[in-house]
């Protein structure tokens, strides 16, 4: 696009972009909003968008035909501006169109936010503490005895209520001595011992039997999501219809073929798990030293965030939230019913975790630069057919769902750079 551009620094993160659009572009750009508009006009005598362009200027004005020019010539010269500037924004412009004129160049500033410049800390010789890998007998038993009570039965008792028994109860409760909307219940199964219940009700109710009452006292926590009750002492009348005690199974081979098809015996089941654990606790010990060895680079590291950036990320982390509502069978308008909670109190919420993703990433992006750290087009032509057998694809068809490569070549670039920290790490 023919035009000229200057670019000027500014405080922070701002800066000024000032554009002068040649003539002859500016006259393309009012050619197109002329043909564009004049589709639109019915004139007596001519047929509709015949109108010739001198009589359309007398009637209404050349002026009439700016804002559907500009609209078809800043995007483009906007776009060509940032490229020559070699600057890289995060938010929309601020645009300001200085002068316009038919026959004369278009002048137009943009006031932009950039990103930011980052000054690097330490990053190499970044001193962690790798997690325990080892698998001891006793986190195999603890699995085997949360399967046995995963599997336990639920059996009618006499005695009365102890922590992990089901008790199916009768509820009214009563704030003021004024029965409350939503605060009854008949015939419900309770565990003790779920925190299902509002904090210190479930409590209560050990030691009691079948077929006794008893006032259960509660105060209402301060954000509970009905407003009315937030914060209120409440007296819940309640009958113990019936108790039930969990029966464990006995921990044979057959409970262990019951928990797992595959197995000949609890021997076998024993030994299976501790090498799933053992793959489990090696990945995440290296995961765990990958976030640790990121997070240390990214306190070491000076950036002045903008606060568009930081909106930014928090619009992508409440829509992966709502997201991962709607796989619950929830939504976001639900969730703030339930929760209390509105839009904004969640983005404020958010926040903190946007603004350290964000320097984050920012840091691994210097670092790479810094390292020369590239994807190459093995890297990504590998990861292209690593998902295509993940996801029953073609190769070709990935890159077309990813709208290209941009997206793998980034991450690419991001794996290496902390592969990068680990290898240079100090690891105890």
């Amino acid at each position: 696009m023919d035009q000229t551009v200057k670019w000027e620094k500014q405080e922070g993160n701002n800066g000024l972009l000032t554009v002068e659009v040649a003539a002859a572009e500016v006259s393309k750009g009012l050619d197109q909003a002329f043909k564009k508009v004049v589709k639109q006009i019915n004139v007596p005598g001519f047929r509709k968008g015949k109108m010739p362009r001198p009589m359309f200027e007398k009637m209404y004005g050349v002026e009439s035909l700016f804002q559907d020019a500009l609209d078809i010539i800043l995007p483009h010269a906007y776009g060509h501006a940032v490229e020559d500037a070699g600057i890289d924004p995060v938010d929309q412009p601020e645009i300001d169109i200085v002068t316009m004129e038919k026959g004369q160049p278009l002048v137009f500033t943009a006031k932009v936010v950039v990103k930011p410049e980052v000054t690097l800390g330490d990053y190499k010789g970044l001193e962690v503490t790798k997690l325990d890998e080892a698998v001891t007998d006793e986190e195999i038993e603890e699995q085997l005895k949360n399967q046995q009570t995963r599997l336990a039965e639920l059996v009618v008792k006499e005695d009365a209520i102890v922590e992990g028994d089901t008790a199916v109860i009768d509820f009214e409760g009563f704030v003021d001595e004024v029965a409350f909307e939503g605060g009854a219940g008949t015939d419900y199964p309770l565990e003790i011992g779920s925190n299902s219940f509002i904090p210190g009700f479930e409590e209560q109710l050990v030691g009691v039997k079948t077929g006794e009452s008893k006032d259960v006292e509660v105060t209402f926590p301060e954000e509970y999501h009905a407003a009315e009750l937030a914060g209120k002492q409440a007296i819940f009348k309640v009958t113990v219809k019936e108790v039930k005690g969990k029966e464990l199974p006995e921990l044979n081979d057959e409970l262990a073929k019951e928990i797992d098809a595959e197995v000949e015996g609890i021997d076998a089941l024993r030994a299976k798990l501790k090498e799933v654990t053992a793959e489990e606790k090696k990945q995440l010990a290296a995961q765990t030293l990958r976030d640790n060895l990121v997070e240390a680079a990214a306190a070491n590291a000076t950036i002045d965030i903008p606060e568009a950036m930081i909106t930014t990320e928090t619009d992508r982390m409440l829509q992966e939230f709502g997201q991962r509502l709607e796989q619950q069978g929830m939504n976001l308008d639900l969730y703030y019913q339930f929760s209390g909670q509105d839009e904004a109190a969640l983005r404020a919420q958010m926040a903190e975790d946007a603004n350290s993703r964000v320097k984050v990433s920012l840091t691994l992006e210097a670092i790479a630069e810094k390292e020369g750290l590239e994807s190459t087009e093995e890297d990504v032509n590998a990861e292209l057919e690593k998902m295509a057998a993940q996801f029953n694809m073609a190769a070709e068809d990935i890159k077309k769902a990813l709208g290209g490569t941009a997206v793998l070549e980034n991450d690419i670039r991001f794996q290496k750079t902390v592969e990068f920290l680990v290898e240079n790490a100090k690891i105890s």
